[in-house]
């Protein structure tokens, strides 16, 4: 029961509630109630954290490590192809006598491909990791055709050398007369020879000096008696004449230091020897400049003296 002093009567009276008294009163602890609890809410915020918030925090920090490590692993791999690349430049293609390659190409457009990162709300572990991983991707790809280039140009170079004679046809090799101006044995006279003439014992080996297929057209070289060509492909050939005996059969690929017959005296010729030519690109040339693959200096300027000197040839 409430009491309400009435100044006119100067009396006591006892107060009326009313509904809209009542509203107030409820509203008034309401809004205290509220007041307190987003107090209290605040406080709690601040202060404690729940379990999924917690939860939260350490996957956010695993996310962290992750991402560092991740970082990291990318480096490495960036430090390893930066070695493949400066020896892709000054190591292979050096050796294989190819052009360097532009590694700055690998870069362009990549500010235009991350640039949208610069605008997300990401952090910038996360945008730095993604710039990293598409200049290494890019470098990678650039590399991978690098090397695809490298193997075209070195099994090119491979089939070039390996199609250029390079050795001796015979060991030890003595050459009696050499390329040029040489007189003949039968005709006796002074006369282009062809080839050179290595003397050796009968059934002494013959290597053939470059790798390629046995000819099938044997014509035009009458008096070489049993003989061997060899087509070696970028325009070059070698014939050797006067055998004993071959073991090779047209159509067979030979390779470099592959027997393909002995020596004889077959044909026209006055003694145990080998005729010898190169031909490259249809004409013959000096198969003494084609003996560099097997002798040293001293070995070669000996010979070259030997078969400089005008003779008589075997054949």
């Amino acid at each position: 029961m409430k009491y309400r002093f009435n100044h006119k009567s100067l009396s006591f009276e006892k107060a009326k509630t009313t509904p809209l008294q009542i509203i107030k009163t409820i509203l008034s602890y309401g809004a205290t109630a509220i007041a307190f609890a987003v107090i209290v809410l605040v406080i709690w915020t601040l202060f404690f954290e729940s379990p999924k918030e917690k939860r939260l925090k350490r996957e956010l920090q695993a996310c962290h490590q992750t991402l560092s490590t991740l970082e990291k692993r990318v480096d490495l791999l960036s430090d390893v192809l930066q070695e493949m690349e400066d020896k892709d430049n000054n190591v292979y293609r050096a050796i294989l006598d190819a052009e360097p390659t532009d590694r700055n190409l690998y870069l362009k457009d990549l500010d235009n491909q991350y640039i949208h990162l610069a605008s997300e709300s990401q952090s910038e572990a996360l945008k730095r990791l993604g710039l990293k991983t598409g200049i290494l991707t890019q470098r990678m790809q650039k590399q991978l055709v690098s090397y695809q280039q490298l193997w075209e140009i070195a099994r090119e170079k491979e089939e070039i050398k390996n199609a250029i004679p390079a050795i001796s046809p015979v060991r030890n090799p003595t050459v009696v007369s050499g390329f040029g101006m040489r007189y003949h044995p039968v005709y006796k006279i002074l006369r282009r020879h062809t080839g050179i003439d290595i003397i050796g014992k009968n059934g002494t080996p013959i290597y053939a000096t470059a790798d390629g297929v046995v000819a099938s057209d044997m014509e035009g070289y009458s008096g070489y008696g049993i003989m061997v060509v060899l087509n070696h492909g970028r325009g070059y050939q070698t014939l050797y004449a006067h055998l004993s005996k071959k073991i090779v059969r047209p159509g067979q690929k030979i390779k470099r230091g592959e027997i393909i017959g002995y020596m004889g005296s077959s044909g026209l010729a006055v003694g145990v020897h080998l005729h010898y030519e190169v031909i490259k690109n249809g004409e013959k040339v000096n198969p003494i400049h084609y003996f560099f693959g097997d002798i040293s200096p001293k070995e070669y300027n000996e010979i070259l003296k030997q078969a400089s000197e005008i003779n008589q040839s075997l054949s």
